[in-house]
Formats: C-alpha cells, structure tokens, sequence
C-alpha cells in the first residue's frame, strides 16, 4: 500500500460527503451521517491492513509503527463519535450535516497527517488542518449564545497557541538550520540557548492542544456549550493527536537528549493532576465534572511522559486507548440522559439504575475505568503509567498522582451515588435511546471491560511502536 492510503481514502470520502451535501434535500438528512460513519469504518478497516512503508515526501512523511498504532486510534474515536451523533434531535443530521461532516473529517485529516509528520512545517500545517474546524464545530449550534461565546473562547486562545507554537519552532529552525526532525537531533546540544527557548515555547503551544494546566482554559466552556457526540470525541482524538506530536518533537526530534524534557514534563504533570482533580470536586454539570476530569487525565499521561522512555511513552498509547473508550463512553451516557430529561447536571442522573438499568450499569464502568479500579481499562492504564515513572526514579510524581487518583474517586462515585442510591425525580420516566447511541455505548462498554481483562495485546502493540523513538 501506499504511504499515503488513509489520506487519500478520507480525502475522497470528504469529498464525497460534499457532494452529498450538495444534492440532499429535506431538513432530515440522517442518510449523510451515515455515509460519513461507514465511510470511516471502511476506513478504520483497511487501517488494519496498513504496514509501515519507506518515508516520503524527502523523508517528511512516515508511515511507521507510531503512525499506524495512531491513526488507528483517531479512526476508531471519530466512528464513535459519528455513529453517536446519528439521530433525527442532533445537529450532525439536520439541515447542516453536511458541514458539519465535512469538518469532522477535515480535522481527521489532519490528525492523520500530523500522526506521520517528521518535518516541523509539516507538522504545523497539520495541527492546523486539525485546529481550524474544531472552531468551527465547537460553534456549531449557534442559535444558543453560549455556545458562540465558547468557540470565540476556543479560537482565540488556540490562535495564540498556535502563534507561540509557530515562533518557537521558528526559533528551533534558526538554530538548527533545518526543519527536519532527524537532523534536528543531529545538531540538538543544551548550550544553544535559543534552540532550547524555542523548544519550550513549542511545548506551550502543545500545551494548549493537549489541554495541561494551565492552558485549559478553554475546555470546560467548550464541553458544556458544544454538541455532546462532538465533545466526546474532543475529548479524546486532538489530544491523542498532540501527544504523538510530542513524542515525535521531543523523543525522536531529541534522541539521545530526550530526558533533557524529564523536570518540565514532570512539573506540568504534577500541577495538572492536582488542578483538574481539584477543580472537578465542585461541578454540578457532568460536562464540566468530566472535562476538568479530562485536565487531570491528561496530567497521568505526561507522567508517562516525563518518564522519556520507550516504556513511558508505550504506557501513554495505552493509556490513551483505555480513555477513548472509558471517556467518550462516559459523555454519550450523558447525552442518552439529556435527550430525555433536557438536562446535563448530575442531578438528571438521579435514579437511572431504576429507569435504565443496563445505561446505569454502562455508566458505572466508565466512571470505574476512569478512576483507575481493578479490573477496568483505567486500573491498567494508571498503573502501568506510574510503574513507568517510578522505574525513571519519578517517585515523587507517582506519589502525587496515586493521592490526587483518591480525590478523584470521591467525585465519580457521587455521580454513581445518584445513578443507584438516589430515588429518580417525580417525573422521571424510562429514558428511551436511539439505536445508534446504544451502539456507540456498547461498543465503549465493551473496550472498556475488554482493555480490564486481556489489556496484553495492546501493550505489547504499544511498546513495539514505541522502541524505535529511543
């Protein structure tokens, strides 16, 4: 196959949807929602089939192991994602699906691309194919003030990430002389003060993409303004992507100086477990408990991260394929119970064992998972990212997430305290959910108790992938 096979691929299909959306007719346009959905589960399939390949395009372009093990993960999110947002009350299937669509797998494609992306200029271009539609997407339901005041939020706060990102690999580039990553760890050494100025202001840049404290200002907002379906897969695949950005930049960019990184990675994950666990103890919307949840998820996987070893970053593709599925089933339950009670505060949660006891059930396994209990994909994931930081001496790190991971079971459980302990509402009735939702739930449900089980295949996936950055 060709390098470039799921690009391609996702380029025709964009186009397709296009031009579906062009020709349809009718304010009930479902059938687009669907095409985009199988489109990328074709996809998502032949993504099984991809090997890696020589590099392309002058070596700017890789299609390695990294690559694959990614952009499976971001194909497997967004099928989630958009056989969730399948129903006749969202904003994917009415008079604009068609735009909604097109910019869900515009931002795909650039997660795609940005997975292979060994060239600095290359990578840029890439985090903003996948930055712009975001924008875009979070404003989508524009009829409500809140949600385009958190998507002027978004992109003004990305827009200058994005600037310090921009300026700071210029910088790298002026010390170095090249854009590509290979030589840029030919030529790395700690006495060039610029190019290690420009390093960290890049990193600040990452920072916002991945949603670390404290440039997470824009999250919560956002979650709680945007379209549910959306949001759970937010929440999930452009942090993904960031990720596999820092490994390229920071890993495989530095070589043998990638602990160089270990005291800034160290210190922004300490501080982002703290305030996202901290920050989430107080939310009275499930969107805002989750997304301040997210913040301090995201903190356990730089602690994989400033671990700089092959073990570490293995442990962070682990962790974050457990927290697609844990996660994004975590949010479409939470969009199950607002399409019937017209609300996304805990409280709606009130009694749901007793009004839709398998949804419930779903429910407490995301919440599990997410607090890191035996036997779910959350426990091995957090274990496996702590055991990687203690063997780089990072016990310190270990110590504080271990204690902030008791602060947050504390606020999970008192959402699973409603679902089985609290009596429903007076008017509380048996939520009712679309096939397509139910799907996308079980699916989550079963990665969720699958990754507990047999996690594996998935980590040995992980540490192949991973070994060549070092």
């Amino acid at each position: 196959m060709s390098a470039f096979t799921l690009e391609l691929g996702l380029a025709a299909l964009a186009l397709i949807v296009f031009g579906a959306s062009l020709v349809a007719r009718g304010s009930d346009r479902r059938w687009i929602a669907g095409l985009a959905t199988i489109g990328v589960l074709v996809l998502g399939i032949v993504s099984v089939f991809v090997a890696p390949t020589r590099p392309a395009l002058g070596g700017m372009f890789v299609q390695d192991g990294l690559a694959i093990f990614a952009k499976r993960l971001f194909l497997a999110a967004t099928f989630i994602g958009l056989l969730a947002g399948i129903s006749t009350e969202g904003a994917a299937c009415g008079r604009r699906a068609g735009e909604y669509h097109l910019l869900m797998l515009a931002s795909l494609l650039g997660m795609l691309v940005l997975a292979s992306a060994r060239d600095l200029i290359l990578l840029f271009v890439a985090f903003e194919l996948m930055s712009i539609p975001l924008y875009v997407l979070a404003g989508f339901l524009k009829r409500e003030d809140v949600a385009v005041e958190a998507a002027l939020k978004f992109f003004l706060v990305g827009s200058v990430s994005s600037a310090v990102m921009a300026y700071g690999l210029s910088f790298v580039y002026g010390a170095t002389g090249t854009t590509d990553l290979a030589r840029v760890a030919q030529t790395f050494t700690r006495s060039q003060p610029l190019l290690i100025l420009g390093l960290i202001a890049a990193f600040a840049g990452f920072a916002f993409k991945i949603a670390a404290f404290p440039f997470h200002m824009w999250v919560p907002d956002t979650y709680e303004a945007a379209s549910t379906p959306f949001v759970a897969w937010l929440s999930v695949a452009p942090k993904a992507a960031g990720f596999v950005a820092l490994f390229r930049v920071y890993f495989e960019g530095m070589g043998e100086r990638a602990a160089t990184w270990v005291p800034l990675a160290a210190g922004l994950a300490a501080i982002t477990i703290v305030a996202g666990n901290l920050m989430a103890l107080p939310q009275q919307n499930t969107k805002r408990l989750l997304a301040y949840s997210g913040i301090a998820h995201i903190g356990y996987m730089l602690v994989g991260f400033a671990a700089a070893s092959a073990s570490g970053t293995a442990m962070v593709l682990f962790y974050l394929v457990a927290y697609v599925f844990g996660n994004m089933g975590a949010f479409l339950v939470v969009e199950a119970v607002a399409r019937s009670e017209r609300s996304e505060a805990t409280a709606a949660l009130r009694g749901l064992a007793q009004r839709s006891p398998l949804l419930a059930l779903a429910m407490l396994l995301f919440l599990l998972s997410l607090g890191g209990i035996p036997f779910v994909a959350g426990f091995w994931a957090k274990l496996y990212v702590f055991w990687a930081a203690a063997s780089a001496g990072l016990y310190w790190l270990v110590l504080v997430g271990a204690v902030l991971t008791v602060v947050a079971l504390f606020y999970y459980l008192v959402v699973a305290k409603r679902m089985y302990i609290e009596p429903p509402a007076a008017s509380g009735g048996r939520i009712q959910v679309s096939r397509s939702l139910a799907l996308a739930v079980i699916l989550c449900a079963l990665g969720v108790v699958a990754l507990g089980v047999y996690p594996k295949p998935v980590v040995m996936a992980a540490l192949r992938v991973a070994a060549p950055l070092f």
